[in-house]
């Protein structure tokens, strides 16, 4: 699942951090033909992203501090450094066209 979510991560890490409202947006990725859906809240110095796998319904909590992500997804733990992260690359999309 380290595979799956480290590249997703690195589209949430790479955006400027915002200070979020209770009531967060969820938001929605594919990657690999898995949709996961998700919130982010900020907690003192701490992102805390929420979601979910949704055709398993997998539920995963990350908390991406300075230097390390932790967290879990499913019942299994997870913790790896944030350099480790790679961004997704979006495919362009081609919005009109003559």
């Amino acid at each position: 699942m380290k595979k799956y979510i480290l590249p997703a991560l690195g589209l949430l890490t790479l955006a400027p951090s915002v200070a979020f409202a209770k009531d967060a947006p969820t938001n929605r990725f594919e990657h690999e033909g898995s949709t996961y859906s998700y919130t982010v809240t900020q907690v003192g110095d701490t992102r805390v992203i929420s979601g979910v796998e949704e055709r398993t319904g997998k539920p995963f909590t990350l908390r991406v501090g300075q230097h390390r992500v932790r967290g879990t997804v499913g019942s299994q733990q997870v913790s790896f450094a944030l350099r480790d992260v790679q961004p997704l690359v979006k495919p362009s999309a081609t919005l009109a066209s003559r």
